[in-house]
């Protein structure tokens, strides 16, 4: 049987998830983006542990969707895949910027304590207890965080373009691993779609916003030679906007017009003006 959904299927799937997710509690939004935190700071792990262990790196980026899978199956929150649906809704007026900007901002929070809980545990097993060295894993996750943000630093502004553009292309795909993952009624199929887009965001070495806030804060606790300035000025605050685009731009808004906009078959109604009060 085909479990498959229609193009224009996923378009409104996409805007229903982006209103239910605009509508969740604040606990809500803080829980589910600490699970998602973590998640993926677990699957960040186990994905360059793979590579080290094969010196193939594409075993990373084939192992690291593991944890993608498990935020989209469970409903999670993960910031990058809301900054390309929460925006649908606003325009398909089901919610407002208001709620679109808050969900945003508790689903960063939520997001940063879990990957800086996983970071927290995750040093005190490979260094037991910062009593030995962390190892292969150790150095090269030093190295991966120093690459994320001082080696950004000698090409002064263009460092910082380079790090959005990044960003952009990274949640090209990460959202449309979202989209991906609304296209079958199947667990399987759910896993297969959003898998694809996802190993090449990761493959390519692209930035992606909450990635990082394990990579960088674990890299420092390490040995790294970061400081907190050095974190958010060269990759935090560049790449969330750049994964802020790139959702929107590249994903969420092409599909929503091309499919949803007024005369599109079937579509419940025209692409509307952004509201800053009440959904309507």
């Amino acid at each position: 049987m085909n479990d498959s959904l229609s193009p224009l299927e996923i378009a409104r799937a996409m805007v229903d998830l982006g209103a239910a997710k605009a509508a969740h509690s604040v606990p809500d939004l803080v829980v589910r983006g600490m699970l998602s935190g973590a998640l993926l700071a677990f699957a960040t792990s186990l994905a360059l542990q793979g590579a080290l262990q094969t010196n193939v790196p594409l075993v990373g980026a084939l192992i690291f969707p593991v944890g993608f899978a498990i935020i989209v199956i469970l409903g999670l929150e993960l910031l990058t895949g809301n900054f390309g649906l929460v925006p649908l809704a606003v325009l398909a007026h089901r919610t407002t910027v208001g709620r679109m900007l808050a969900n945003w901002f508790w689903v960063f929070v939520g997001n940063m304590l879990g990957s800086l809980a996983f970071a927290g545990l995750f040093y005190v097993v490979l260094t037991d207890v910062g009593n030995v060295g962390a190892g292969a894993l150790g150095d090269h996750l030093r190295a991966l965080a120093e690459a994320k943000t001082i080696a950004y630093e000698p090409y002064g502004y263009d460092g910082l373009v380079t790090g959005f553009v990044k960003a952009m292309l990274c949640n090209w795909m990460v959202c449309l691993g979202v989209v991906m993952g609304t296209s079958s009624k199947s667990v399987v199929g759910r896993i297969v779609g959003c898998w694809l887009p996802i190993f090449a965001f990761f493959a390519l070495g692209f930035e992606h916003c909450v990635v990082n806030m394990f990579v960088i804060p674990m890299g420092m606790m390490l040995g790294a030679k970061i400081s907190f300035a050095d974190w958010w000025y060269w990759n935090q605050i560049p790449v969330t906007l750049g994964n802020i685009a790139g959702g929107f731009l590249f994903t969420g808004l092409p599909l929503y017009w091309t499919y949803l906009k007024g005369g599109a078959e079937g579509a419940p109604a025209p692409a509307a003006r952004m509201s800053f009060g009440p959904a309507e």
